[in-house]
């Protein structure tokens, strides 16, 4: 009995041992109401071009947000480049069946979206610019509290 609490106990402290993201950064929205103009922009430091990097897009939204999705400009500039890339991301935010996706507590949502980039890697020692624009038919888009972005290290390239 008592070595399986403890077999229990060092599970628990393991799973709860979850790796920490290489960069993660969350801008709240002013007035809860995501605006044209309001542009986070994010500074990612990084060191190591060996590394695979895999992109999120974090949203912080309440249920009473109007829409299944939201699409948005992601704008990335990366060290010594003079070139700006974009691209225009669909990120879902709830089933067909209105069902909000991701982790909610009463009437607020949090939502962490994997996104694939077709033109950029991130393949330069230094400081990539990165920021986000939402690109939705309606301004402000209303009931959103936060957004932010997120890279993890995933593994290293194959040479």
């Amino acid at each position: 009995m008592y070595r399986s609490i403890i077999i229990l106990f060092l599970c628990c402290c393991i799973a709860g041992c979850l790796p920490a993201p290489y960069f993660q950064k969350e801008e709240p929205v002013p007035q809860n109401a995501w605006s044209y103009n309001f542009k986070p922009a994010f500074s990612i430091d990084i060191s190591d071009t060996n590394a695979n990097y895999i992109p999120y897009f974090i949203i912080r939204h309440t249920q009473a947000y109007p829409y299944c999705n939201m699409w948005l400009w992601l704008y990335i500039k990366a060290p010594g480049d003079s070139i700006v890339k974009r691209e225009r991301i669909n990120i879902p935010l709830a089933e067909t069946n209105g069902k909000w996706l991701g982790r909610g507590m009463g009437e607020i949502y949090e939502q962490r979206m994997r996104i694939s980039l077709d033109s950029v890697v991130f393949n330069k020692i230094g400081t990539y610019q990165v920021s986000l624009e939402q690109n939705m038919r309606i301004d402000p888009l209303p009931e959103v509290l936060n957004v932010g972005f997120r890279l993890e290290k995933a593994g290293y390239r194959q040479r």
